[in-house]
């Protein structure tokens, strides 16, 4: 079993397509997809990843993925596009974008990186299945977030930076006009440099009676879906609680999960992946979360994530950001360097 998507957002990809020409039929026999899938609530993301990259050749529009996500409505997000408009404020309503997200996707997650006082990253974390992620697949979900929180807050946003981390697709001024006009590409990350106050800023259509109705909805949606949960998902959650200075352990997990360690290994191998490897990811978000966001010295977060030594925390860190941790702190909490052009430390501009 993979991670699955929403058919709401599969008809991102189809409606965009449609605009540009193309039929669905036409696109999903492109990508080897039967149309009865169209019937499905929920889609393995490989079959997602197929389409976008079918969508992508047959309009022969590398933007494609930035105008499908510039497209997206209320339907796209199910529930949790109401949510997003009765929150009280953006930074209400992307933390609810965070805890729903599963109904929309759960081949990526959205993650909040503070960078000194005034601003913050809203970093996309992809969760591919088999395929390898389309680039249009990452922009079109930042293109998105711009899109949902202009609608929620009755403003155009743009970011103060825009980061991706594959090369540019199409022509600078098809990324300008979505983002702004300060992009990189080829970077560690794929993330929106947002402004602190911004997402403070009150909703208009605030509605705290609608929120608690759509968050209801909302919870009781997540628990059918979660009920059949992967176990992928369930063992990350369950180290995210348990993750300290001692490393938590496979046999606690299973034992948590009502299994025996056996079992645990074999069903986590059916999923392709293993423990060693949800408590790598695990460690990964957090340790990215906390060199960029706090003062502790890299020694202090090393412990506090259960590794041994200082060095051995180093070279994984490299290894995850292609950075030392020095250096992706610096890239997080100098502003002043992030906000002037000439000072950025990271890709040339395109």
């Amino acid at each position: 079993m993979q991670a699955t998507v929403s058919n709401s957002w599969v008809q991102t990809v189809l409606g965009e397509a449609h605009r540009q020409g193309i039929s669905s039929t036409a696109l999903l026999k492109a990508a080897g997809i039967a149309h009865s899938a169209l019937e499905k609530e929920r889609w393995p993301i490989d079959h997602i990843t197929r389409l976008w990259r079918v969508a992508t050749r047959l309009t022969a529009d590398p933007g494609f993925g930035l105008k499908a996500g510039s497209q997206v409505g209320l339907a796209s997000f199910n529930v949790v596009g109401f949510l997003l408009q009765s929150a009280a404020t953006l930074r209400q309503a992307i933390a609810a974008a965070q805890k729903y997200q599963s109904l929309i996707s759960d081949g990526g997650r959205l993650q909040l990186l503070q960078v000194g006082d005034e601003t913050c990253w809203l970093v996309y974390h992809p969760q591919q299945g088999d395929l390898a992620y389309s680039p249009q697949q990452i922009e079109a979900v930042l293109a998105a977030v711009l899109t949902a929180s202009r609608w929620a807050t009755g403003q155009a946003l743009r970011p103060n930076l825009t980061r991706l981390s594959h090369d540019a697709q199409g022509p600078l001024q098809g990324y300008q006009q979505v983002f702004g006009r300060r992009i990189e590409f080829n970077c560690a990350f794929s993330g929106l440099l947002l402004d602190e106050a911004l997402l403070d800023r009150p909703i208009p259509q605030a509605s705290p009676q609608l929120a608690r109705l759509h968050e209801s909805v909302a919870a009781s949606q997540l628990k059918a879906l979660t009920s059949d949960q992967r176990l992928d998902n369930l063992v990350r959650s369950w180290i995210v609680q348990h993750l300290g200075p001692q490393a938590p352990k496979r046999a606690e997990a299973a034992k948590a999960l009502g299994l025996t360690p056996r079992t645990l290994t074999r069903r986590l191998q059916s999923l392709q992946t293993h423990y060693a490897a949800l408590l790598d990811q695990t460690r990964r978000d957090r340790a990215m979360a906390q060199v960029g966001q706090t003062e502790l010295s890299f020694g202090d977060i090393a412990s506090q994530m259960g590794f041994t030594d200082v060095s051995t925390f180093y070279r994984a860190f490299a290894r995850w950001s292609g950075m030392t941790p020095g250096q992706w702190r610096r890239q997080s909490m100098d502003v002043e360097s992030i906000a002037t052009p000439e000072a950025s430390r990271g890709r040339a501009s395109r």
